[in-house]
């Protein structure tokens, strides 16, 4: 946070971060003006967005999810502008669809990346330094995932919601797709994220479930100076 000014004023948009606010009310909250709001939150949130699990175990859920490629506040856009928020010109899931990968297992520990390209080779690289070779993997029926558990030989659970078979047992794939849901839900308000940014956002909201209640802007503070304990990393 070298070179920002107004110290002072810190905690107080720590607290706006908390509240998830919008760029304009974090910055009439904090008495500065929208565009050092949008810094603020820019730069608080680039550290934020280190914190997260390295290492998960046991039963292991992943599944992706998307959002609408978006290049929000570029001066020159690529294709002609939406309406605020918007949607994607092609039904289904296309190249205007940035696909998001949450992996999450049973003690809480929890990363997620945002994707270039859905495929065998990206989500392999981000799997494979994370998911323990004893681990259990639990997903959804999607190719991905099954070349991925073969190649480095992990139980592989798959989970078909189309046949109606949303639980196995302990095996299921409902924390992570739950996750999704509060994400997506969180992000409405924010009428579209600039895809630049999708990173930041994904750390945002993992602070905000990483400490739940317990959150204050004094932790939001030193979390985004780039302090954060292995204790608080392995919050449920």
């Amino acid at each position: 946070m070298a070179r920002l000014r107004k110290r002072h004023l810190w905690q107080d948009y720590a607290q706006a971060l908390i509240e998830s606010l919008s760029v304009r009310k974090a910055a009439i909250q904090c008495g500065v003006s929208k565009n050092t709001a949008f810094l603020w939150r820019h730069r608080f949130l680039s550290r934020i967005a280190d914190h997260q699990a390295q290492h998960v175990s046991g039963i292991v859920e992943a599944d992706e999810t998307f959002f609408l490629e978006s290049f929000k506040g570029q001066r020159t856009l690529p294709r002609p502008p939406r309406r605020r928020g918007g949607s994607a010109k092609k039904r289904g899931l296309s190249a205007e669809q940035i696909p998001v990968l949450v992996v999450r297992d049973r003690s809480g520990q929890q990363a997620d990346f945002k994707l270039e390209k859905l495929d065998a080779l990206h989500v392999g690289e981000r799997l494979r330094p994370l998911i323990d070779a004893d681990a259990i993997l639990c997903t959804d029926s999607a190719g991905v995932y099954t070349h991925f558990a073969k190649a480095e030989g992990l139980t592989h659970r798959r989970i078909n919601p189309s046949q109606k078979r949303r639980v196995d047992g302990a095996f299921h794939i409902q924390n992570v797709n739950a996750y999704d849901s509060r994400l997506k839900t969180w992000m409405i308000p924010f009428h579209g994220v600039a895809t630049k940014y999708l990173t930041n956002y994904l750390g945002w909201r993992r602070l905000l479930e990483r400490y739940k209640a317990q959150l204050n802007s004094l932790i939001c503070l030193e979390e985004s100076l780039g302090y954060m304990t292995v204790q608080q990393l392995t919050q449920t």
